[in-house]
């Protein structure tokens, strides 16, 4: 048995393929960088997180500050004439498309194929006859329209549109439908089809349409709801066969601080539609042959000049922002924090919230930087905490500070005698957060607790930062040890 979520941390707008043996996932990635993030699997239930296909986000010197809710919105894969090729939106700039032969290896750079405000969740589909054809959505915040799919002919090498824009599906029309999104298009016994979502994030569904030509007259029908299980909004996602000709669905449900969880679900054809799930309901547990459910690994020992790929930063990344020396450290360099809001940071390092209980482990030193300087773990969403050192006129400080709006909060301060100590953050199944710190001794556990809430459009974050006000950085650093990440016992 599997069970459901089998990626309990945000893995937004997840959409995915088989090629042979092997399956490959992607998924939106917002403001961070490197973005896109690649997943392999071989029984579509143990994950492994194996590149970024976008190592900047376009354009590069815009996204050098922390765009929140912009970038990389809902992505497509797909695997066609021995490339895999992924179509992405950023909705204040267009319509993207990059390439690679190996998805483990390097990819093309991106190219804008559409440009356009509020286009997105674009996905191509390659016709039998050769032609391909693109179908999107609308961002109604950019375009002042949403509810509707459009399709346009694209040359087969997705490197121009060739044909004009026709709306193939209005959400307006269609009793009960709001905010149709996230199309993925196939094709299947001579029809074509659209699997998208509807009626929002939280509350909505997912639909199947078909038609027999790319433009349509399509016809829907709801193909999963969340119904009498727990399952709010069983959104958008990916239509995968197995080998064996097993039919399976991948899609998001959104769990606030722990973001959009990827489920899997059993899918059949019933009189040429498909069902998925038990009758249309999420499964919460299922029967898989083969396969032990497994997640990518979130530990970080620093043994390599190169990061785990389970790391992002909040902006694209400057190359003097850390250094891996392969011992067992990372050292992260001092950099300015003019208004003293993480949220604002790009150097943050982070990786996402586990929705399920976890505890995190590191320890910082504080070599570099004047009176403000610090450095620390943080769980950062919309509000965040963070616990570390703070150096001060006469010393450092060990500290856990709380922000919402306006300032930060001290929940906790202690001198320290030396600038070194050894940071915890224990997080249960509601994304409730205790933080502890050790400096030679016990660790102290600090009383109050942070309930850790989502970002725009992600999930909460843990990460690793240092920074500085303006004119008090030198050329010090942070030193880093190993991050270890381990599971919690629940009572």
């Amino acid at each position: 048995m599997y069970a459901n979520p089998v990626l309990d941390a945000d893995w937004p707008d997840p959409d995915a393929i088989r090629v042979g043996d092997d399956f490959w996932m992607i998924a939106s990635s917002f403001n961070r960088a490197p973005g896109l993030p690649v997943l392999h699997s071989r029984d579509l239930v143990s994950w492994t997180l194996v590149n970024h296909a976008l190592r900047e986000v376009p354009p590069v010197e815009h996204y050098r500050i922390p765009r929140h809710g912009g970038g990389v919105w809902a992505p497509s894969i797909r695997h066609h004439d021995g490339r895999f090729w992924i179509v992405y939106p950023d909705p204040d700039h267009g319509i993207f498309v990059l390439s690679a032969t190996d998805p483990t290896g390097a990819w093309s750079e991106p190219r804008l194929l559409l440009a356009g405000r509020g286009l997105i969740d674009p996905c191509p589909l390659w016709d039998d006859d050769g032609r391909c054809y693109l179908v999107h959505g609308w961002a109604k915040s950019r375009a002042g329209i949403k509810n509707r799919l459009t399709v346009r002919e694209v040359s087969p090498a997705l490197d121009r549109v060739v044909g004009p824009a026709r709306t193939v599906i209005d959400g307006d029309e269609l009793p009960g439908y709001t905010t149709l999104e996230g199309p993925k298009f196939y094709k299947r016994d001579g029809y074509y089809w659209i699997f998208a979502p509807a009626g929002g994030v939280t509350t909505g569904w997912q639909s199947a349409f078909r038609a027999r030509s790319p433009y349509g007259p399509y016809e829907d029908r709801v193909v999963l709801a969340q119904g009498s299980t727990p399952v709010n909004g069983p959104h958008q996602g990916a239509w995968v066969d197995t080998p064996d000709g097993e039919d399976w669905f991948l899609h998001f449900s959104d769990r606030g601080p722990a973001g959009r969880v990827v489920h899997l679900q059993p899918m059949k054809w019933e009189d040429g539609w498909p069902v998925i799930g038990n009758g249309g309901e999420p499964v919460l547990r299922h029967p898989l042959p083969a396969g032990e459910q497994r997640e990518p690994e979130r530990s970080d020992a620093f043994e390599g000049p190169e990061l785990s790929p389970i790391w992002h930063w909040q902006a694209n990344p400057r190359p003097d922002w850390y250094d891996a020396p392969k011992d067992g450290s990372l050292r992260l360099a001092v950099l300015p924090d003019d208004d003293g809001d993480l949220r604002n940071l790009p150097q943050v390092l982070g990786q996402q919230l586990p929705g399920h209980p976890r505890r995190f482990e590191t320890s910082v030193q504080l070599d570099g930087g004047g009176p403000g300087a610090r450095a620390g773990l943080v769980v950062l969403g919309q509000t965040y905490a963070w616990i570390g050192l703070h150096r001060t006129p006469t010393g450092t400080d060990v500290v856990l500070r709380e922000r919402g709006t306006p300032d930060e909060d001290v929940l906790h301060q202690a001198p320290l005698e030396t600038p070194y100590v050894e940071l915890a953050a224990d997080v249960d199944e509601n994304a409730v957060v205790r933080f502890s710190y050790r400096a030679g001794g016990e660790w102290v556990e600090i009383a109050k607790a942070f309930q850790a809430v989502e970002g725009r459009w992600i999930g909460a974050e843990v990460g690793l930062f240092a920074a500085a006000p303006q004119g008090t950085m030198d050329d010090g650093g942070a030193v880093f040890g190993p991050v270890r990440v381990t599971e919690r016992e629940t009572a």
